[in-house]
């Protein structure tokens, strides 16, 4: 008989898509055991099979079965494999585990401080710094660019379309109300670029642009929180966002970086984005859309 070769799963993101994937496609116990994996890879790494079975609230059957599923001869090489992805993170993730809270009353900005620094940290991993390349280039090809989020990413994708507008002239207005999201999608085709934005809760909104997306073979760029959010299924580039904090809302400073760190690739990448920056500029002075500083008679 041949023996069952052990898969290479070089770091905890490539565990997580394979997670990600029996999430859709396994059977319901297992899907909903590997759901539960995405979340606490911390427990998967330092656990036995029943304590970690008692932990999920599944039976030691299905800690087993979702190992097989990996490609693992068993549960210790999956448990192994969990832990040297966690180690090459440099604990990155096992912070998270103690996630900071709100009302927590004296110390909350420095709370607010380190939760931030954290989720920077995180988010600029050598898998995200080059899933930023990809994604800057992608959109660089795009004959049309639309990035599409409502209510709390709102803010976020029409800071993406304002920033990347001033530079190249392949990126859209910002959509924002229900039908004009539906309406524009329409008319996308293979050649255009969908970014879209949701967390959890996810946008009903967001999400059938999404399926409209996929319907007119549109490219997709998924900003959101886990592999198992509905906007990163056949998504060509999926982000997964940190957003710890002690905030109401889950924190989108790491949105912003990132967003910031595609549209700065893209710029270095384009002789002519610097110069259409400064004609964008010269126009807004022009019509008179900055108030001028005081003049020096003026003070005093």
């Amino acid at each position: 008989m041949t023996p069952r070769l052990t898969p290479k799963y070089e770091t905890l993101d490539d565990l997580s898509q394979a997670l990600a994937e029996l999430v859709h496609a396994a059977s319901p116990a297992i899907s909903g055991f590997a759901a539960w994996a995405l979340e606490h890879p911390q427990e998967m790494a330092f656990h036995s099979v029943r304590a970690l079975a008692n932990r999920a609230g599944v039976n030691v059957n299905t800690v087993y079965r979702l190992s097989l599923a990996l490609g693992f001869s068993g549960f210790e090489p999956c448990r192994e494999a969990f832990q040297s992805a966690l180690i090459q993170q440099r604990g990155l993730y096992g912070s998270r585990a103690a996630k900071l809270r709100s009302g927590a009353g004296a110390g909350v900005v420095e709370k607010v401080r380190a939760s931030a620094q954290h989720n920077l940290d995180t988010l600029f991993s050598a898998q995200n710094v080059a899933r930023i390349g990809q994604a800057a280039e992608m959109l660089a090809g795009a004959r049309r660019i639309y990035c599409v989020g409502v209510r709390s990413c709102f803010s976020l994708a029409h800071y993406m379309s304002y920033s990347g507008r001033m530079a190249f002239p392949n990126f859209a207005r910002p959509l924002a109300e229900p039908g004009s999201i539906a309406d524009v999608l329409t008319e996308t085709g293979p050649e255009d670029v969908i970014v879209l934005i949701t967390f959890s809760l996810y946008s009903a909104e967001v999400v059938r642009a999404h399926a409209s997306a996929l319907s007119r073979s549109a490219r997709i760029i998924a900003i959101t929180d886990s592999y198992t959010s509905p906007i990163a299924r056949e998504a060509d580039i999926v982000f997964c966002l940190p957003m710890d904090g002690p905030q109401p809302l889950p924190s989108q400073g790491a949105g912003f970086a990132l967003v910031e760190a595609i549209i700065a690739q893209m710029i270095t990448q384009n002789g002519s984005a610097a110069g259409r920056i400064a004609e964008f500029e010269d126009r807004l002075l022009d019509f008179g859309s900055y108030v001028p500083p005081p003049s020096r008679s003026d003070e005093g």
